[in-house]
């Protein structure tokens, strides 16, 4: 693998999100926080008018306007759809600042504890991924679904590399000290590892990888007007990658009816009951748990 010659680190994809929004000022105050020899790093507020606002976008999400198709067409106007058009033209592959590696910090309403969300068609995110699991053992490595691979929406898909931490539960619009400083010690172990890989002296990590791949989402009971006729099971909330059997309580409805997991094997929820996604029409993603030997 070549060098990796930029690190960018970005808050604030969501405005709302204030753990990763504060780190990056952080590091913005403080830049040598950031400094390794052999590459630069870069810090990037991605949508500052929706933090101003104190919401998660403006217009749009800005998580889903980076498809290749949405950065290229001139109708899109919104102003999350034009940020991204900016974010592109400075740190995508042919910008003026190109991307090798971008972390994009997030929060969750989920109970997710410490997640770090990276798509595996490359052997360097693996081996990441690998090394951050040996030396902080909680953190969960959440694989996105496969249909999103190939034309993905999300910000740190414009870089060869990139990752997303979603680090929860947090409140919208709260900082939460003790996930702050677990996400500030992660950016801190990825630059590490970063700088090792430049130097050809990696860092050693564990060979097996436990991922859980995502396979579908799932939505909220609704009545024939979209409304929600159950919400999340109690026995089920805050049960992020706890095993789901069939059978299994899934959603409550509000006359008090227990309805249960139909599917025919074992999987891993994630994501349960997260806020921002009730407008999506997802209650929950499935995960399958795998073994990688790397």
């Amino acid at each position: 693998m070549s060098k990796i010659s930029r690190v960018v680190v970005v808050g604030s994809t969501h405005g709302n999100e204030l753990n990763g929004i504060y780190l990056v000022k952080k590091y913005e105050r403080s830049p040598q926080r950031l400094a390794r020899s052999g590459f630069e790093s870069c810090t990037l507020l991605a949508n500052p008018r929706a933090h101003q606002l104190m919401k998660r976008y403006v217009d749009t999400d800005l998580n889903r306007c980076f498809r290749q198709q949405d950065l290229e067409n001139t109708s899109l106007s919104t102003y999350e759809a034009q940020r991204a058009k900016e974010i592109y033209r400075r740190f995508g592959s042919q910008g003026s600042q190109p991307a090798d590696l971008i972390v994009d910090l997030h929060t969750t309403t989920a109970n997710m504890g410490l997640t770090l969300i990276v798509a595996l068609q490359h052997l360097f995110n693996l081996q990441l991924a690998s090394y951050l699991t040996s030396i902080h053992p909680s953190i969960k490595i959440l694989c996105p679904p496969t249909q999103n691979l190939e034309n993905p929406p999300y910000l740190d898909s414009i870089s060869q590399f990139g990752c997303v931490f979603e680090v929860g539960p947090v409140a919208q619009g709260v900082l939460d000290a003790t996930l702050f400083q677990q996400m500030e010690a992660l950016v801190d172990s990825i630059l590490d590892y970063v700088e090792a890989c430049n130097h050809r002296t990696p860092l050693s990590r564990e060979n097996t990888l436990t991922i859980y791949q995502t396979i579908e989402s799932v939505d909220y009971p609704r009545n024939e007007t979209g409304d929600l006729k159950a919400m999340i099971h109690p026995q089920l909330q805050f049960k992020d990658y706890k095993a789901l059997h069939p059978g299994d309580p899934i959603f409550l409805t509000f006359d008090g009816q227990t309805i249960t997991y139909e599917g025919e094997s074992i999987v891993f929820p994630v994501f349960i009951n997260e806020a921002a996604y009730y407008e999506k029409g997802i209650a929950m993603y499935l995960t399958k748990q795998h073994q990688c030997i790397i």
